[in-house]
């Protein structure tokens, strides 16, 4: 075997970067462990600005004839990507649990199935993407979405696969050239997504990957003169860094940042289903930007709705994700876990009370915790833990539920709870979010838009809304048959 392939639960994955249609090593490496029992992985190629530099080129290079090439011939090969991704969904599913630690089951039946479908989805609605022409004065507006360019995508490490998916897809759609960063946490599936496109008939240059720690590639890709577009899921302060990186060169930005997602529980109502509203947020060991964390329960149901809570929680079973009957896997990192832990110990420190959990459990798993006497202005209540951390407040009228879902400096979901249809089209015209979900979660159409106000990011993209962003919209007007302009 090569030096640079690596075998992840029987599945062989190359450690160079992906430059052009080739693989390409560097001088340094770094390594990458397993969340789930610390093991190393292998050593991944530790890419620099001159390799940031050589997949800019590539992707500059390829992109004038892949922006030609017509509408169909870009949706078959996005097909024939997602064929390859559907060939290998086991592969995939093994070899991503073992680097980010979610659970299996969800990799082989949802996530990975999911990867197909954003390249499905954006090729068939590439084919149909068009405005209707409309008229001026009896001049022709025509409408159409021009290719941009080279777009510097980069990925976190919660969902490594499906959310680079859900960038790459409709940038390539759009006729644009893309360099992927992976996050360096969870570099692996995006070395085997290269493969597959290559194998696909993606032409070279047309997906490239560099992988690399922080700002040691990543300044130099988003700072780039040739990138024209910068997709980023991340951090509110690592967003701030690639704003100002990409500031002087105006590169327009799409970003999805942190939550601090209310799930509102009223009276009315049903109490089961918003108990298992409330803990599925443990979902992915609470590393999942959209999950409502901070629960807010009206008064009269909150000691019943508490109740109900900590039994059904208590029912959750945290271990190997590896095994089909685990519901709860490991954090992803010693240094997130001690961020988590560092959290809840000062929110107890401060007077919070942990009605569950409250404590590590061994290697890097987290206890699923519900803190109560919690204060609005507390750090556990207004800052993102991105664990399996929730906190519960109560209110006693709709204006003061609506109040405390706002207040917080986030704004990328929210989560209702009710049986009344007149208060939930009343409470979620007011809540501040991207997206409102009421009496369900986590239902995800790719033809909506999808993004955050406030401090959850810039911009939106699903469905139309990723071409308006992946491409320069150009709007011909032309003149009737034998006009003259004459001042």
């Amino acid at each position: 075997m090569s030096e640079h392939l690596i075998t992840v639960a029987g599945v062989a994955v190359d450690t160079r970067h992906y430059i052009g249609g080739e693989r390409v090593a560097s001088t340094d490496t770094f390594t990458d462990v397993s969340p789930i029992d610390g093991s190393a992985l292998g050593e991944i190629a530790r890419g620099t600005a001159m390799e940031a530099a050589a997949a800019v080129a590539a992707a500059k290079a390829a992109f004038p004839g892949w922006a030609a090439t017509p509408r169909a011939e870009r949706a078959r090969i996005l097909h024939a990507v997602a064929d390859g991704v559907e060939k290998r969904i086991e592969e995939l599913a093994v070899v991503e649990t073992n680097d980010n630690g979610a659970l299996l089951r969800s990799h082989r039946r949802g996530v990975m199935p999911r990867v197909a479908h954003n390249f499905r989805f954006f090729a068939d609605w590439l084919l149909t993407l068009d405005h209707e022409d409309f008229d001026t004065r009896g001049h022709t507006n025509h409408v159409t979405w021009d290719p941009a360019g080279p777009c510097v995508l980069i990925t976190p490490w919660n969902a490594p696969l499906m959310l680079s998916s859900w960038k790459i897809a409709p940038a390539l759609a759009a006729g644009d050239t893309v360099v992927l960063k992976p996050a360096e946490w969870t570099p692996l599936t995006a070395s085997l997504l290269a493969d597959i496109a290559a194998e696909a008939g993606l032409p070279a240059g047309v997906l490239n990957v560099v992988q690399g720690y922080g700002s040691e590639i990543g300044d130099a890709l988003t700072s780039h003169p040739d990138v024209r577009r910068i997709s980023f899921t991340g951090s509110v302060p690592t967003a701030k860094h690639i704003s100002a990186s990409a500031a002087p060169h105006l590169t327009p930005l799409s970003l999805e940042l942190g939550g601090k997602s209310p799930l509102l529980v009223f009276a009315d109502a049903d109490l089961d289903l918003a108990v298992d509203l409330a803990v599925e947020q443990y979902d992915n060991a609470g590393q999942v930007c959209l999950a409502a964390t901070r629960i807010l329960v009206e008064e009269p149901v909150a000691e019943e709705f508490t109740r109900r809570f900590t039994e059904k929680a208590a029912r959750l079973r945290q271990g190997d994700p590896r095994d089909e009957a685990t519901d709860i896997g490991p954090n992803i990192h010693p240094r997130q876990l001690e961020k988590i832990d560092g959290f809840v110990q000062r929110a107890i420190a401060a007077g919070a009370r942990a009605v569950i959990g409250g404590h590590r459990g061994e290697g890097q798993y987290y206890a699923p915790t519900l803190l109560t006497d919690v204060a609005q202005d507390s750090e556990i209540v207004q800052e993102e833990v991105f664990g399996p951390v929730l906190t519960l407040q109560t209110f006693t009228t709709e204006d003061e539920a609506v109040r405390l879902a706002n207040d917080t400096r986030f704004g990328l979901a929210a989560t209702l709870a009710t049986g009344d249809p007149e208060r939930a089209e009343r409470v979620s015209a007011q809540l501040v979010a991207g997206t409102v979900w009421v009496n369900c979660f986590f239902v995800r159409d790719l033809q909506a838009p999808f993004g955050g106000s406030r401090h959850s990011g810039v911009g939106r993209e699903g469905g139309t809304w990723s071409f308006d962003f992946y491409c320069d919209l150009k709007n011909t007007v032309t003149a009737p048959k034998g006009w003259k302009d004459h001042g």
